[in-house]
Order: structure tokens, then C-alpha cells, then sequence
């Protein structure tokens, strides 16, 4: 016999059903609820946990309190007479430069320098074989003797032909035509005197001598070789270094400013050594170009130095710097004391009460050290040069003292705690007696002591060593220092 079941049982049972199924989505809700607040308070606390890291470890950072005066460094303004350059890159060129050549040829016999050497003027640098202009030499000279003499003969003939022509003794023509032949030898000889000038400067040419005082280059015609005139080459380029000449371009926008300093006087020119720094010699503003190169805008200038030392040498590039003028009786402060900011250039002035005031400045001209205020400061202020990171319009600062810069390390020390992780006084003395083990191994060397290495190596390594009292190696864990 089947049986209909009852509705109501049913619906009883699914609505207990509807219940639970709605009461496990609230706890997982609220769980999930639960966690996530969790995870954010931890977030939260991690968060203010890592502000002070990044403050600069335990400094003022953002989390630092606002009424704590601030560390600084000052610098008093000084007055004092500031030079006015003008910076440009150059070369090195020599002052004169000649290619020496021969002016006949022929073969040469000897050469008589050392390559790289210093020869001086009207050295003889080669010789070249005179046999053949020795004898064109000796045949002029024999020529004018030979005209000499026949001058000699023609001129007492005059005499006599013109004491005939007077007694009407002899023509007159022929005195006449006796006194022309004297003066046509006479220009002879003069000819003959030539020819042997001409002989001579040749035969001098067969030595090659220096045309300027310089150093030797390379040599480009070896010994026993014909060498001609027309070589283009040459026997040796002399280049003279001393003094030696820097070509140097300025920007166009500083003509005026050249040229209105140049009127003035001599002006004076510095050259850097390599490091951009020292400045390896000095000497003289001796030209200025009369155009601009169109393709770069710039005005070329030559100088003139002593290169005493031969610390300058040709085809070497270098910085200059020209002196235009001096700004005498100047406001001067170190260039980091000047600030920029959206309305200019200002400083932090300290007050009375260590109180700090943006004062704005103007600068007249600064490089890496110096900067030179026209307005904005006195010799009586001081002006903050060192902590800005942390410094504000009205913040109270402290002033500290610069004695010098800071020697660092060149290698991290090795840091050393107690064996219960607390730096207390035996840590203070475990440094102590590490100094002391270092003072007594510095005769042979800086060394750690063994216990410094042992201890030290431990812990680097394996944490913290347990206690005298025995403990576990599986217990809590001990404060980080």
C-alpha cells in the first residue's frame, strides 16, 4: 500500500536547508572580513615599521619629530678681489714650425743631429757633397782675376791715347773708344763679382744649417742618399716648443667683452694639465682672429707661453681659461650655500636665535667652490652650506663644526656583540681589547686577534652562541642588536 508523503515535512526540511546553506556564507563573510582587517593592521604597522629606514636609519626623516633643531653646517660671507675668466678648449701648436730642406742637389754625405734633439740656430744639420760647386766657385774667381787683368792693360792704353789725342798726336775717337772698352771691362768685373757670389751662396747651400732654434723631428733622408730641391719631404720638420703657442675658441657672444678687456692691457691666459684642475702654465693673449668661423660660432684666439718644463706639446688639446677682469672688493660664499628655487637663487640665513630665513641673492658669477653675490647678503651673515635635505623657511638649526673632512675607512670593521646579543659594557670591552690586539700586531701588519676571528666568525655565521648557562639550541631566539 502506498502512502503520499506530507507536504509539510518537506518544506520543513528544505527551509532548514535554505537556513544552514545562508548561515555558512555568513561565517565564511565574516571570516573572510576578519582576515582582511587583519592583514591590513599588519600592513599598517609594517608600513610606520619601515618609515624610519628610510629617513636614513634612525635620522630626521618623515617620521621625525618637527620640533627638534636640525644639524647643520655655516660659512661666514668673505670680501676679497674675484678674478672674471672665460673658459675655452684649444690646441697646442708650435710657434714656428719649418720644414728644413735642401736648396741644391746632390749627395748627402752627413747628417749631423740626433732625432728628438734640441739644435739652435745656423746648426749644421746635414752636409751635402760641394765638389762640383766648389769648382763652379773657383771658375768664377778665376774669371774675374782673368777680366782683372785685362781691365789693367785697357786702362793704361786710355792713358796713352789720350795723351795722343791732346798733341794731336793720335784720334780722338780712339781715346773715346778706348774709354768705352774700360767701362765695358769694368761692368765686366762687376758681372765676374756676381757669378761668384752666386758660386759662393751655392757652395754655401751644400750644409744644410737649422733656420730656427727647435727640437728635431723624425729624420726623412737617410745618409748617402741624392736628395733634391724639389723634395717635398725634406731632411727634418723643426718644431720650436719653447715658447710654444695655444690656439683656444671662445662663443661669438663674448667679442665685445674680449676685445673691450684686450684694449685695457695685456691679458693673461692659463692652461689646465689633464686633470682639468692644475694649471700647468701661463702666458700671454698675443691675437685674436679677425672672423667668426660661421660654421661653429666662434671666435679663434692665440696665446703665447714660456713651457719652461716642456709640459705642453704640439697637437696636445687643453683647456684655457682668460682672464678679462676683476671684480674687486666682491661678496664671495661657497657655491653650495646658494639654493634654487621656483622664484631664484636664495640662501639660508641664520639668525640670532638659530632660526633659519630664506633670503633671496643674486650671483653675479659661481663655479664649483666660490660664488660671488651681488645683493642678498652681508659680511655679517651666516649662510647655511651643508643639511638642506631637512630644512625649512623658520626651522631651528644647529650648527656644527667642519674641522676637516672625515677620514674613511678603507675597508666596513667587523661588528662584534655579547653572547646575549645585547651591546652592554662586556661588548664595550670585547672592542677594546680587539683595538688593543690591533695596536700590538701592527708591527707586522694589521691583523684581527683569534679571538676576534673565532667569535666573530661564529656569530656571522651561526647566530648567536648559547649561554654559559646552558642553554638549548632550539630556544627563543635573542634581541638583534
Amino acid at each position: 500500500m502506498l502512502f503520499k508523503p506530507d507536504s509539510t515535512d518537506d518544506e520543513k526540511s528544505s527551509a532548514s536547508r535554505k537556513r544552514s546553506l545562508v548561515s555558512r556564507l555568513l561565517g565564511r563573510m565574516v571570516s573572510l572580513l576578519i582576515t582582511l582587517v587583519i592583514l591590513g593592521g599588519l600592513g599598517y604597522l609594517g608600513w610606520l615599521a619601515f618609515q624610519p629606514k628610510q629617513g636614513g636609519g634612525g635620522g630626521r626623516g618623515a617620521g621625525a619629530r618637527p620640533d627638534l633643531p636640525v644639524p647643520v653646517l655655516a660659512a661666514t660671507p668673505r670680501v676679497q678681489d674675484v678674478p672674471v675668466y672665460l673658459d675655452g678648449v684649444g690646441s697646442v701648436k708650435a710657434l714656428n714650425t719649418v720644414t728644413v730642406r735642401s736648396q741644391v742637389d746632390g749627395k748627402l754625405l752627413k747628417v749631423n743631429f740626433v732625432e728628438g734633439q734640441d739644435v739652435k740656430k745656423d746648426d749644421v744639420l746635414g752636409e751635402i757633397d760641394p765638389a762640383i760647386y766648389q769648382a763652379q766657385y773657383d771658375q768664377a774667381v778665376a774669371k774675374k782675376a782673368q777680366d782683372v787683368a785685362l781691365l789693367t792693360n785697357q786702362k793704361l792704353d786710355l792713358v796713352r791715347y789720350e795723351q795722343l789725342a791732346a798733341s794731336n798726336a793720335g784720334s780722338k775717337q780712339q781715346a773715346d773708344t778706348q774709354r768705352a772698352l774700360v767701362a765695358q771691362q769694368e761692368a765686366l768685373i762687376k758681372a765676374d763679382q756676381a757669378a761668384i757670389d752666386n758660386a759662393g751662396a751655392t757652395l754655401a747651400y751644400t750644409k744644410i744649417v737649422a733656420p730656427i732654434s727647435g727640437r728635431a723631428g723624425l729624420r726623412q733622408v737617410d745618409q748617402g742618399n741624392i736628395i733634391h730641391a724639389s723634395d717635398t719631404t725634406g731632411l727634418v720638420i723643426l718644431t720650436q716648443l719653447q715658447p710654444i703657442a695655444v690656439w683656444f675658441s671662445l662663443p661669438q657672444q663674448q667679442i665685445m667683452r674680449v676685445n673691450a678687456a684686450a684694449a685695457k692691457g695685456e691679458l693673461a691666459v692659463d692652461v689646465f694639465g689633464n686633470d682639468g684642475v692644475t694649471v700647468v702654465d701661463s702666458g700671454k693673449l698675443t691675437g685674436i682672429d679677425n672672423q667668426v668661423d660661421p660654421t661653429t660660432g666662434t671666435l679663434k684666439l692665440k696665446a703665447e707661453l714660456a713651457n719652461a718644463s716642456y709640459q705642453l706639446w704640439p697637437g696636445q688639446f687643453v683647456n684655457v681659461r682668460l682672464k678679462v677682469e676683476t671684480l674687486p672688493q666682491a661678496i664671495v660664499v661657497p657655491t653650495s650655500a646658494v639654493q634654487r628655487g621656483p622664484a631664484g637663487t636664495f640662501s639660508y640665513v641664520i639668525g640670532e636665535d638659530n632660526t633659519v630665513t630664506a633670503k633671496p641673492v643674486t650671483v653675479t658669477q659661481q663655479h664649483e667652490r666660490e660664488a660671488v653675490i651681488a645683493s642678498g647678503l652681508t659680511t655679517s651673515d651666516r649662510v647655511v652650506t651643508t643639511g638642506f635635505a631637512n630644512l625649512a623657511d623658520g626651522s631651528k638649526v644647529v650648527v656644527g663644526k667642519d674641522d676637516g673632512p672625515p677620514a674613511a675607512d678603507l675597508a666596513p670593521r667587523k661588528r662584534s656583540r655579547a653572547p646575549d646579543g645585547k651591546r652592554g659594557a662586556q661588548g664595550e670591552g670585547q672592542s677594546k681589547d680587539q683595538g688593543k690586539d690591533v695596536k700590538q700586531d701592527g708591527q707586522g701588519g694589521e691583523h684581527r686577534g683569534p679571538r676576534d676571528h673565532s667569535e666573530g666568525d661564529q656569530k656571522g655565521q651561526s647566530g648567536p652562541a648559547p649561554a654559559a648557562g646552558g642553554e638549548q639550541s632550539g630556544g627563543a631566539p635573542k634581541a638583534q642588536p
